[in-house]
């Protein structure tokens, strides 16, 4: 029985050659949003920390605290992207097998970790909202004014 286990084994070559093709388009289709090349209007997260040393302030604070969330929602929507994709090429490449029970236990978990991080959100801007009085607009801007450390007199808007 020599030739069954030598065509199990090239099997299993061409299914992990087929595995790294994929991944090597993932890769390489999403690497130029990794570089954030193409956001001229600023849609994507850029500087998460808003002042330099001693000119920090409570009003940085705020923003400091909704640049992380809005990062941290960025990165956890594109890892759901990511591990969706792989979950839907494992539940179709299955074939019936145990691949089958991995890709929806996947497929589950992402999804459940999704919406931790999106009712986090939620429930972080709620409680800011209330705490700060805001009705409308981001909560980060509970200063409408930045003033300056050495004087203290307001230099325009934040």
């Amino acid at each position: 029985m020599p030739h069954i286990s030598a065509c199990y084994n090239i099997l299993m070559v061409q299914k992990r050659v087929i595995q790294f093709a994929l991944l090597f388009l993932i890769v390489l289709m999403i690497a130029p949003s990794l570089a954030l090349a193409a956001t001229p209007d600023g849609d994507l997260p850029g500087q998460i920390v808003p002042c330099n040393g001693a000119d920090c302030n409570v009003c940085d604070l705020a923003t400091l605290a909704n640049n992380i969330l809005n990062t941290a929602i960025y990165i956890a929507v594109f890892l759901s992207a990511v591990l969706f994709a792989w979950a839907g090429w494992l539940y179709l490449t299955s074939g019936g097998s145990g691949e089958l029970s991995r890709a929806k236990g996947i497929f589950t978990n992402v999804a459940i970790g999704l919406v931790i991080v999106l009712i986090g959100w939620l429930v972080v801007d709620t409680l800011m909202r209330t705490l700060t009085g805001a009705e409308y607009g981001p909560w980060n801007d509970i200063c409408p004014y930045r003033v300056e450390p050495t004087t203290g007199r307001l230099i325009g808007p934040v």
